[in-house]
Formats: C-alpha cells, structure tokens, sequence
C-alpha cells in the first residue's frame, strides 16, 4: 500500500483521474453504455504513439536533430535553435515528447558552458514552444488528438484552422528570444559534438528502420481516420514484440490510464441529468474561458475530455484548451513533466522554476489570450 500511494503521490495528475473516475461511478450507476463511451480509437492510437515514441528515444533517433545543436557559436542562435526545435518536433512526436528531447539537452549544453543562469528562461520558453507549436497538428497534443478523433474535420481543415495562432507564437518566441539576449546577442559558446550526440549503434539499426515505419503508420490511421485502426494497433505492437520486446518494460502507461479514467468520468457525469444539465447550460458560448479555466484544476487534456460533451463551439473549446498550458503549471501535463526533468538535476529549486516558468509564461499568456479568444468565434464547421 506505501508503495502504491507514492506513486500516487509522484503522478498527481493519475491520483485525480483515478479518484475522479471512482466518485463518477458512486455519482451515477454504471451501465453497459459505458462501456460504449469510452473513446477506444483515442486509446488505441495513443498507445501506439506512446510505444513508438518510447523506440524513438532509446535508439536516439534523434541524433541528426542533436548534433545540428553543437554547429551553433552564439547563445542567442543556439536557444532559438533549441526552442524552435521544440516548436516545430512538438508538431509531430507531441509536446511532452519534444520536452524530454530537447530539455535535458539544453541542460547538459548550458551546464557544461558554465551558462547555468540562462537555463530556467530557455527551458520555460520552450515549455511554450512545446504548447504552441504542438497546436497546429491533431496529434501534436493528447487533447488536439482527443478533439480531432471527435470533429470529423479533414487534417488540412484542422491545420489551417490553427495556423493563425501558431505563427503568431512562433513570432513572439522570437522576440522574447531577443529580449533575453538584449545584452549581448553575439555571446560565445563551443560545445563538443561527440560529448552531446552519441553514436548509433549498428546492432540497432532494424530497430531504428521498424520505429521508423511504425511512425509513419501512425501518422497516416490518424490522418486518414481509417475504420482498420485496431489493425494498425496490433502491427505496431506485433513489430516492436519483435524487435525489442523489452521496450513494452519501458513505456510510460500513466497517460494512457490518466485518458481511461477520465473517460469514465465524463461519461457518468454525462450520464447524470442534473450534473449534465447544468454543464451544457453553463459550458455552451464559453467554452474558450472554462477550458482555460478547468485546465487550471485538472489540465487541459482532463478539462478536453470532460467539457466536449457539453460544448457547442469546438473553437473556443479546442483554441482554450491549447491556450490554458501558459497559465500555470498544472494547465498542461507537458509542462508537469519540464518541472519533472528540472527538479530531477536540480533538487531544492522547484520555486525557482516556479517563479520564472510562471512569469515567462503569464507575459506569453497576456498577449495571445484575447487574440485565442476572437479566433475562437471562427467556426470549425
């Protein structure tokens, strides 16, 4: 039991699923509806990204992406490459994925060039980059890939829709870029591309070529919303049982738990008359302020699922939930997962992080929050 509730205790965010979607079945009585409810396709395809992004990163996939870091002279040129690396990776392997690339390298590169005190601004800009640029693709973020499974739009639609925002955070990252390196924007910095890269190992590279293929399959059930999406489950499972059946060991589950509870709590308080008429009179034409708002409590991928049935404007809902991230840091789980990796080389200073992901984030906030909100009245459908 000690062992359970400090697990419970380390992922906050399954601890409130978990408990939610135990008060949702004393709320209303479970039924075999629920069971129907529950959002399998989503499940199913975010195991596969899970899996084949696990692959991604123990055969350092990314090398080529990580060793174009060590060609940078300057601080200013090398944090905009990290950043926007995040930015635009975060389109397609999701924003907490493009965090735990991107991140621990920024701290091993800053570290090791005796520039420590740049690190919690760079690291918080990216936390934003990785909230703004993962907006721009349906499966750039859980809940993008929650929301598009639900809409029925075609991805070209989806993508136009947030490429406003999109380009308009790409623009301000750059300036606060700028304005942290007022002082100096030709500031030296030499990093060893052997010490930061690695190598690839021969022995690996099937797995590379299978993690590879796998991703592209992926990319295309989701793009294509195919009707054979359990075929595409099980080929990606099949493979990887295959060529490296101890990756399955090494997959982190807690998101796909995290969805499944919280599928189970917006069903039954769906299911309850009370509860779900109060909802949809509440939610509908302020959808962009409650998600933004819920997403505060419970995060945005939680706050997606539980404020779709009740919403009337898919907007506001989806342009809140890609907006509440920058408000604080239990808005979004990517921006969990950057405190995670910070404290984890830097124990004793998580108010540090705090204090500067806080302040970065809100000034991103103040500027994109009403423009997100008038996009937010442009129809979907």
């Amino acid at each position: 039991m000690s062992r359970v509730i400090a697990f419970l205790k380390k992922d906050a965010m399954l601890a409130v699923s978990l408990a939610a979607a135990i008060f949702s079945l004393f709320l209303t009585p479970p039924s075999v509806a629920l069971f129907k409810d529950i959002d399998w396709h989503t499940l199913g395809t975010l195991l596969m990204m899970l899996c084949v992004l696990e692959g991604f990163k123990q055969e350092n996939i990314f090398r080529p992406l990580i060793r174009l870091s060590t060609h940078f002279s300057t601080q200013a040129g090398l944090s905009l490459f990290l950043i926007f690396g995040v930015f635009f990776t975060s389109m397609f392997v999701t924003n907490d994925v493009s965090l735990l690339i991107f991140v621990p390298l920024t701290i091993l590169l800053f570290r090791g060039e005796k520039k420590e005190h740049y690190i919690l601004p760079v690291i918080s800009m990216e936390n934003i980059a990785a909230i703004r640029g993962s907006l721009l693709m349906p499966f750039g973020s859980p809940q993008n890939l929650f929301l598009y499974s639900q809409s029925g739009i075609s991805a070209p639609h989806f993508m136009l829709h947030m490429s406003p925002l999109c380009l308009m955070s790409a623009v301000l990252l750059i300036l606060f870029v700028f304005v942290l390196y007022r002082k100096d924007r030709k500031e030296l910095i030499r990093i060893d591309q052997k010490e930061v890269a690695g190598e690839w190992k021969k022995e690996g590279r099937v797995r590379r070529i299978a993690y590879l293929s796998l991703f592209v399959l992926v990319l295309l059930t989701i793009v294509t919303r195919t009707k054979y999406w359990p075929f595409a489950v099980g080929i990606v499972l099949l493979v990887i049982a295959i060529v490296d059946l101890n990756l399955f060991t090494k997959v982190d589950y807690v998101l796909l738990v995290t969805f499944f509870c919280f599928f189970i709590f917006s069903s039954q308080v769906a299911s309850n008359p009370g509860i779900s008429a109060f909802l949809k009179k509440a939610v509908a034409g302020h959808e962009y302020f409650w998600a933004i708002g819920l997403s505060q409590v419970i995060s945005n991928v939680p706050a997606s699922i539980v404020l779709y049935p009740f919403s009337e404007n898919f907007s506001g809902l989806i342009y809140g939930a890609d907006t509440a991230g920058l408000c604080s840091l239990i808005g979004s789980l990517a921006s969990v997962i950057n405190y995670r990796i910070y404290v984890r080389e830097y124990p004793g200073k998580g108010k540090d992080f705090i204090k500067t992901f806080t302040l970065i984030s809100w000034a991103f906030f103040a500027i994109v929050v009403i423009p997100g909100w008038l996009l937010s009245h442009w129809p979907f459908f």
